[in-house]
Parts: structure tokens; C-alpha cells; sequence
């Protein structure tokens, strides 16, 4: 087998059924298969596969394990010589899968591998490609701020805009779409479970790199990345709360624990930041911006006591 193909699937059935037509259309020549790994939403991804996709690989977890684990779950089972992680709520765009595939195989020392992400709108997802984070771009990290500083290396993202073709270098490659030769995935330790979301995409592509691995975005390669496909159906607090707090533990596996508790300490005054700046908007404007508000004293919440997390997920 080539490539194996691996969805986690979390409340995305629609997303994942265009998904997977896509994804059929566009690869060709590649000897692939697809599986798809459900963790514990049931909703409906099962009796939608067995009807329209026998062929796809089904794999039901009784337990929201994760997005690192129920990755590392399907791969277990899986064994072409590549391996592509995909989100349900991307597009492909025509024959992406082949682009990347053939890239992976002639790159030097690759490591992961991604490609162009688009936005709904088909705008750049800037977050496709990133530098490893630091307390001074977590906390400058804003749209705002990306678009008006797009070369910056403390985005990491200048390959989105400088129009040339080739691979370029770069730190992290976005868990949406991550392409990697087998052996290179199981010799730096697969997926961290430490993580139940978010960072995760982070934290292989630095153990690619501490591998002496490269990381290459290939712009040639298109995928609409519709986002938050699975999040949107999750608390919302509950998902700004756990980018900080699996931020936090990478930073302390990667910097050690008085670096993380210098980006807890940052995050604490940024809320504060937020908050006031909102209030103050607020009073000017007569308008309630609840959800900002909520948000951000949620994260201001979880900078004062970490271990309170939010449940419900």
C-alpha cells in the first residue's frame, strides 16, 4: 500500500462525506486506502459509510479519546509505506493528495509535509504554516497583526506570500493536512497523547525536526480547510481554554517549567488586556460583545488556576 489516509471524524458528518468524494476524484495513480476513525459523537458517520463508501476502513471509538490518540488508533491499523492526516472539514483541490505524495517521495530528510490551506472564502489560512511558538508571537497573535506584518518571522508564515512554487522550510506544518513516510512517524514516537487537542501538529513537527527531519510547505497543493468543522459543535470556551492549556504543556515539555509559566503569566495579562479594552469599547459604543467577554475571562480563569478546565466536551 502507498498511502493511508486517515480522518478523524468528531461530529463532521457532512464535512466528511464531500471530504471523502473529493478525495476519491483527485487521487489517482496512488495505491491508497482510507480509514476513518470516529471518536464517540455517533453521528451517523457509520451507516453514511456503509452506504456510500464499503470500502473505507471504520473504526468506532467508545470514548472521545483525542485527537493524537484516535490518530495514532488508526494507525495502528493502517499500513501503506505514507501516511496523510486529514481533516473531515477539508476539500481537496483537484489532485492536491498527488502533489504532496510525489513531493514526499524526491524531498531530502522530509519530515512533515503540508500545503496550502484556504479559508471558506478561498483567502489564505494563514495558520497553515507557523514558526515553533514563543511567549512573544503567542501573545502577538493576532489576524491583525498577521496581515499587516506577513513576512515577520515570528509568524513563520512569509512562504504564503512570496509567489515562488517550490517547497519551502518551515517550522510547523498545520494538523489539518500532514503527509509523512511511515518509518519517520514511528521512529519520532507517532502522535503525543499528552495532548486532547490542539498543539499536537506542533509538537510532531518539532520531534521531526529534533529528528534532524525537514518540514516542507508545498504551495503547489491546494485544500479549502473549512475549519472548526468538529469545534463548532464543542463548547466554545471550552476549546479557547484547551489551546492554552496544551500551549502550556508544550512549552513546558519543549522550555522547561519556568518558560511555561511565563506564557502563563503573559496570557494572565493579555486577558486582563482584552477585558479592559472590551469594557472600555463597550461603554463607547453601547455594545455588548458578550462572546469576546466570555472568552476572555474564560482564559483569564484558566491563567489563574490552570487545573479548573471546562467540561462538557
Amino acid at each position: 500500500m502507498d498511502l493511508s489516509i486517515i480522518i478523524v471524524n468528531w461530529n463532521s458528518v457532512e464535512f466528511l462525506k464531500k471530504c471523502l468524494d473529493l478525495v476519491i476524484a483527485g487521487t489517482q495513480a496512488i495505491n491508497y486506502e482510507i480509514i476513518v476513525i470516529d471518536s464517540a459523537s455517533f453521528d451517523g458517520c457509520e451507516e453514511m459509510l456503509r452506504e456510500h463508501y464499503p470500502e473505507v476502513v471504520f473504526i468506532q471509538c467508545q470514548e472521545n479519546v483525542g485527537f493524537a490518540h484516535a490518530n495514532n488508533i488508526a494507525f495502528e491499523k493502517s499500513c501503506g509505506s505514507k501516511v496523510l492526516f486529514l481533516n473531515p472539514d477539508t476539500e481537496i483541490d483537484g489532485s492536491a493528495i498527488n502533489t504532496i505524495y510525489n513531493y514526499l517521495q524526491k524531498l531530502p530528510k522530509a519530515g512533515a509535509i503540508g500545503c496550502k490551506l484556504l479559508n471558506t472564502d478561498r483567502t489564505i489560512q494563514t495558520s497553515c504554516i507557523q514558526s515553533f511558538p514563543t511567549i512573544l508571537n503567542q501573545i502577538l497573535d493576532s489576524e491583525f497583526l498577521r496581515k499587516r506584518m506577513p513576512s515577520s518571522s515570528l509568524w513563520g508564515m512569509a512562504p504564503l506570500f512570496n509567489n515562488k512554487t517550490e517547497p519551502a522550510l518551515v517550522d510547523v506544518i498545520s494538523g489539518a493536512c500532514i503527509m509523512m513516510e511511515r518509518k519517520v512517524f514511528e521512529k519520532i514516537g507517532k502522535f503525543s497523547e499528552e495532548y486532547f487537542m490542539y498543539t499536537e501538529d506542533i509538537d510532531l513537527c518539532y520531534k521531526a525536526k529534533q529528528a534532524r527531519y525537514i518540514n516542507y510547505y508545498v504551495p503547489e497543493a491546494r485544500i479549502i480547510h473549512h475549519g472548526g468543522g468538529s469545534s463548532q459543535e464543542a463548547k466554545s470556551n471550552f476549546a479557547v481554554v484547551m489551546m492554552r492549556e496544551s500551549m502550556y504543556k508544550f512549552l513546558m515539555k519543549t522550555k522547561g517549567l519556568g518558560y511555561a509559566w511565563g506564557y502563563r503569566i503573559s496570557i494572565l495579562f493579555t486577558a486582563l488586556v482584552r477585558l479592559v479594552a472590551l469594557w472600555i469599547s463597550n461603554l463607547v459604543t453601547k455594545r455588548q460583545n458578550v462572546y469576546s467577554i466570555n472568552k476572555w475571562q474564560a482564559v483569564l480563569q484558566w491563567s489563574l488556576n490552570r487545573n479548573e478546565m471546562i467540561s462538557g466536551y
